[in-house]
């Protein structure tokens, strides 16, 4: 399903996304962890990299790839992953259920969602 209207909100750090009545605020961060990518989501089915430390991370640029998806480019340097229509809808209506999936996975590896690295550009 192709969302109605696509918003990035720099100041609230989330890219909303409009079906029909309804629209769905996806977090920077949420769409940084779920990335489509091969380096997320792995090679097969439990070869996923859980992700961790992208709390702060942000968004530099998103652009259409062909009809079918956009192409999100992160400030961590990630930039693989190809959101296609059906993932971002399926990211929409299952953001609650996959958040606390993610987040239960970071507290079973002893990971956080913040960063433990410097930044010097902020020094």
């Amino acid at each position: 399903m192709i969302p109605a209207a696509i918003k990035v909100r720099k100041a609230s750090r989330c890219v909303e996304l409009t079906y029909g009545d309804t629209t769905y605020s996806l977090s920077f961060e949420f769409l940084r962890v779920f990335s489509p990518s091969a380096e997320v989501r792995g090679h097969g089915v439990g070869n996923e990299v859980l992700q961790y430390g992208k709390k702060d991370v942000g968004l530099l640029s998103m652009e259409p790839a062909g009809n079918y998806a956009l192409k999100l480019t992160f400030d961590d340097g990630h930039d693989s992953g190809l959101y296609d229509w059906k993932y971002l809808h399926h990211l929409s209506l299952n953001q609650d259920s996959l958040w606390q999936e993610y987040l239960q996975k970071l507290e079973a590896a002893g990971k956080q969602r913040e960063s433990t690295q410097i930044n010097f550009r902020s020094l």
